[in-house]
């Protein structure tokens, strides 16, 4: 089921979050050197629609980079047939995300629409190379493109040499038109698994000199083999020999473990640094930072005491 893609994608993303330059740099060309604040804001929205009660929504992730400049990011994965209704979604997202922070001065309405991308998962030959938005408005139209990245189109090689581990867990869509052939010939599912064994020792290459750590890798091995394990449903062999090598001992990772080793300290401690820098920024109430942050309003007013 897709949800259990979208769920992969929420946790490395929450969990791993500075995963998420590599990604944003690729997609939009930025140029962050991994070391900016990532400040996450609620993913649910409630959507208005006329003769209909409001609706609910949950983006897959919607955080502000602050580098340079700030900036306000929503990011999508999807795995269907592209139909144009992806994109109507991603419009409401985004007018919502945009209204939900909006401010009011004099009578005039100031919104700032996020900067969107959508992570495709599976490339058909109607999937988009980027999406684009035309909104016609009394005072003249307004267009820019949403772009588009295929998780197809990176090899194994592309993706470690941009540092884009994010995608390891989606990478065996790749392989998902072959799963057949895999699941009937040894010869090709060995090939298959021999990748899979190389894509382990890269993690433990990058863990050893210090580029992740032993929860991120943990935490990607953990994810890939859910997305394994429901992807290839109806191949046995390709599940059980792909799987077993990406979870073998690992199936009761040590991740959970090692972030709840004192995650309440450094949960807290992440907390604190969002608020501060919400507090700094000066454009949200207490009420809003305690919300976005996690703490409570009294922390948070303790915090604007001492800043």
């Amino acid at each position: 089921m897709a949800n259990v893609y979208d769920g992969a994608f929420r946790t490395i993303l929450n969990d791993c979050r500075q995963m998420i330059i590599p990604v944003i740099n690729e997609v939009f060309k930025e140029d962050y050197t991994g070391n900016e604040i990532i400040e996450f804001h609620p993913n649910e929205h409630f959507i208005e629609q006329q003769d209909a009660a409001n609706q609910e929504r949950i983006t897959d992730t919607n955080f502000i980079i602050y580098g340079k400049k700030k900036k306000k990011y929503h990011l999508e994965c999807e795995s269907s047939l592209p139909d144009g209704r992806m994109t109507i979604r991603l419009f409401e997202y985004d007018a919502q995300i945009a209204l939900d922070e909006g401010e009011v001065t004099n009578e005039t309405l100031t919104v700032t629409f996020p900067n969107t991308a959508v992570l495709y998962l599976r490339t058909y030959k109607k999937s988009p190379d980027k999406m684009r938005y035309v909104i016609k408005t009394p005072g003249g139209t307004v267009e820019y493109d949403v772009p588009v990245m295929k998780v197809q189109e990176y090899s194994l090689d592309d993706i470690f040499s941009k540092g884009l581990l994010l995608l390891i867990p989606f990478y065996i869509f790749s392989h998902e038109k072959n799963f057949k052939v895999y699941n009937n010939n040894e010869q090709r599912l060995a090939e298959l698994k021999a990748e899979y064994r190389n894509i382990l020792e890269r993690l433990d290459k990058l863990e050893q000199e210090g580029i992740i750590g032993a929860f991120d890798k943990r935490t990607i091995i953990e994810l890939s083999n859910d997305v394994i394990k429901e992807i290839a449903q109806k191949y046995e062999n390709v599940q059980k020999g792909v799987g077993d090598i990406m979870g073998g001992a690992l199936i009761e990772t040590e991740a959970r473990t090692i972030l709840n080793r004192g995650k309440d300290e450094g949960r807290n401690e992440n907390k604190k640094e969002t608020a501060l820098r919400m507090l700094q920024d000066g454009e949200l109430s207490i009420d809003k930072i305690a919300k976005y942050s996690g703490l409570d309003v009294a922390e948070v007013e303790l915090l604007a005491e001492i800043q």
